[in-house]
């Protein structure tokens, strides 16, 4: 009989705040992509020992919110190619390809770089169900992480149309059925029911909660509410994933108040609220400042509601979102190139690039804004780490952000390039908080875990998923996490010294609601009557799928 093949990690400093470690002197072992409890046979010797004492080790990380594929990211690429030209390429070696860099990577260079930084499970966060089957693809060309995505909802003809009739049950196996035929994770909901009149109108938008929307008579307190229903029923192992109305616009915080008031205590996921959290009105930069104070006490006092930040950081990116009015805006703000696109019955997209400068005093706040979310939500469980990438920022950027949180003098030296304005208008100069490093192992791994339902990720306990990053101690918390020791995905070593070992192609994380199968005659004769594809050729196959692994709903 063959013996085990154990991997053991020796004497690492470990943080596992999913298991209450926190700074702890232990081994962990491995075997067969898994992470295991130590071999009651004390003879039994791993085939591989990894020294890690003095180092930091903890679980992969997880992006709960980013741009990484689809239709809207390769357009995007398209759009910029002068960023291609000057973006530092990924230079191929015997285990890579090569790659462009710039606002929006190639896919190879998006896997490398993300698994260079200790990520190893990434989440896009707004494909349209009929771009599902080409963000597979590019799944496909994405190495070194484990991936899903969420499936556009808040704009989709037929979830309006059973919200106007009023028939939950429809909605709901609408709901289940959409994310079965994508192969999706979650339902994502952006500037819902503004797409549409967008669209319909070519050009407008919606400006609150309990505006209808044009021909389905429906508000978009509605649709939140209705969806974040029917998501609940259906058990799903990650809420609704909300991009509120009014993205971006001064006076916008009493929107997302409202949008979490609309949730009605169910569970819910605010997106990028940074760009969600704004005073001011009538489009005055004068009045523009930060309201996260009392949403943060609205979130601090309501558990069902998760939020990711959306960080800006200086410099130039590209602005990708669903939210095709907010494309158009920026472009005007911005003056340059503009792409918007309208996905049949289902959603819309506009790109656009846009540069983030600290001598603004709008990026500045927006700058400010994100951290003083961070610091301000009193549980960091409930407030994950995110750019929007790129919208608010390249996923490069993290190690950055994590500096930005635990050296309070560092941010202190930042907020000194910005307008002498930003003091008056926000309160992160009076903020003192800095981050423990358990702290960031929560906001950058195990809560995002905790919030997608991923229950073999995000810790490092028996059971667990074995994708690990050590990294080496650095008083400068930047240089410590832009270039991990080790990068461990599925108990292979993926990354070492910061060189790519092995490229692996990672699983594709996706979910099998369980729905009323006898809504599917009604949702096939409204398909075939408004589609410009049959019925049939509409559901991705799960032999498509690189290394399918369904997450199970909720108990």
């Amino acid at each position: 009989m063959t013996a085990p093949e154990y991997t053991k990690i020796s004497q690492g400093t470990v943080y596992d705040p999913a298991n209450g470690i926190d700074g702890k002197i232990c081994d962990l072992w491995i075997l067969d992509g898994r992470i295991v409890s130590p071999p009651a046979d004390s003879t039994i010797r791993p085939v591989r020992t990894i020294d890690a004492e003095g180092l930091v080790v903890m679980p992969g990380g997880i992006d709960i919110h980013c741009h990484i594929a689809g239709p809207k990211v390769n357009v995007a690429r398209k759009l910029r190619p002068e960023d291609k030209r000057r973006a530092e390429p990924v230079m191929r070696t015997k285990n890579t390809h090569s790659g462009t860099m710039g606002a929006v990577p190639s896919t190879f260079a998006t896997g490398y770089k993300y698994a260079g930084l200790g990520y190893t499970t990434a989440f896009d966060a707004a494909v349209p169900p009929l771009g599902a089957r080409h963000a597979h693809e590019e799944f496909e060309d994405t190495p070194c992480l484990d991936k899903g995505f969420y499936v556009l909802m808040g704009n989709n003809h037929y979830v309006m149309k059973a919200i106007a009739e009023k028939e939950p049950q429809k909605l709901k196996a609408f709901i289940g059925w959409l994310l079965s035929a994508t192969k999706g994770y979650a339902p994502k909901l952006v500037n819902p029911g503004g797409v549409e009149v967008w669209k319909s109108r070519q050009g407008g938008n919606v400006h609150g909660l309990d505006e209808l929307v044009d021909h389905f008579q429906v508000t978009p307190r509605q649709i939140i509410s209705g969806v974040a229903q029917a998501a609940g029923e259906l058990k799903l192992p990650h809420a609704v994933h909300i991009h509120c109305n009014n993205l971006g616009m001064p006076g916008n915080w009493t929107t997302t108040l409202e949008t979490m008031k609309a949730l009605e205590g169910r569970r819910g996921h605010i997106t990028h609220i940074q760009f969600h959290s704004y005073g001011g009105g009538n489009g005055d930069e004068n009045t523009f400042n930060s309201k996260v104070l009392p949403l943060a006490d609205y979130v601090n006092s309501h558990p069902n509601i998760t939020v990711d930040v959306g960080q800006v950081l200086f410099g130039e990116t590209t602005s990708m979102t669903g939210d095709g009015p907010l494309g158009y805006f920026l472009s005007n703000i911005y003056g340059g190139k503009w792409f918007s696109s309208d996905t049949e019955m289902e959603s819309g997209c506009g790109i656009t690039p846009i540069k983030y400068r600290n001598k603004s005093l709008v990026h500045s706040l927006q700058w400010a804004i994100g951290l003083e979310w961070y610091l301000t939500v009193n549980d960091p469980w409930r407030v994950i780490m995110s750019t929007d990438h790129p919208n608010g920022g390249s996923f490069l950027a993290y190690p950055q952000i994590i500096r930005l949180l635990m050296d309070k003098t560092y941010r202190q030296d930042v907020l000194k390039t910005c307008p002498p304005e930003i003091l008056h208008r926000s309160s992160l100069a009076d903020m003192d908080r800095e981050y423990t490093l358990n702290e960031i192992a929560i906001i950058t791994r195990a809560g995002p875990a905790r919030i997608l339902g991923l229950k073999n990720k995000g810790h490092l306990g028996p059971g667990a998923d074995a994708d690990i990053t050590i990294y080496t101690p650095d008083p400068n918390q930047e240089r410590m996490f832009e270039l991990p020791r080790m990068v461990i995905k599925s108990g292979r070593i993926m990354v070492e010294q910061g060189e790519i070992r092995d490229p692996l192609i990672g699983k594709t994380l996706y979910v099998p609601p369980d729905y009323d199968q006898a809504v599917e005659p009604d949702i096939q004769a409204w398909f075939e009557k408004y589609y410009s594809i049959r019925w049939r050729n509409y559901p991705v196959d799960i032999s498509y799928l690189t290394d399918p692994c369904p997450i199970p709903v909720l108990e």
